[in-house]
């Protein structure tokens, strides 16, 4: 175990929740920031907006870059996380569904986390604001029969769980 801060950048589509891009380093720079801005979008870019908070990271390469790219930066103001919202509840799921019980041991325990939890709150994992569907839109299942019963298949090493309707004998 290091007991290094790490960072996080996630890149979230506001209208369906989507997690498009995540990384991770225990260095981020601006130059690591636009690399993972190139990654997320990929020219030709069908976003015209991007909401960014007023760190200091998000320096004049990252608002050039974006510029570059037909991308409009919109900062938020000082101290209003309110102003991006969803970003700010993806977060606190994060925090609340996976890093609160979960103590990750290094960068690469934390990618690995990470990707399991977009898994599952990418496909297994409903929202209100969705109309209780899926990022992915998962289709709902009714009961099939009426001996079927339920199981329970275990998500991030059993932190979570996604509930489908076993067939019936």
């Amino acid at each position: 175990m290091t007991f290094r801060v790490l960072y996080c950048l996630f890149v979230i589509e506001h209208g369906h929740r989507r997690i498009v891009h995540f990384n991770t380093t225990a260095h981020p720079t601006s130059e690591w920031i636009v690399q993972q801005l190139r990654e997320a979008f990929p020219l030709p870019c069908s976003q015209r907006y991007v909401v960014l908070d007023r760190d200091a990271k998000f320096g004049s390469d990252v608002i050039e870059f974006l510029k570059a790219s037909g991308i409009k930066p919109i900062r938020t103001s000082i101290r209003s996380p309110w102003q991006n919202g969803i970003a700010e509840r993806w977060i606190g799921s994060c925090r609340r569904e996976m890093t609160d019980h979960i103590i990750p041991l290094n960068e690469r325990h934390l990618k690995r986390l990470a990707n399991e939890y977009l898994t599952y709150y990418h496909e297994d994992r409903t929202h209100k604001s969705l109309g209780k569907q899926t990022p992915g839109r998962r289709p709902i299942h009714s009961r099939p029969a009426t001996g079927s019963e339920i199981l329970a298949l275990p998500r991030i090493g059993g932190l979570h769980h996604r509930y489908c309707w076993t067939e019936a004998a």
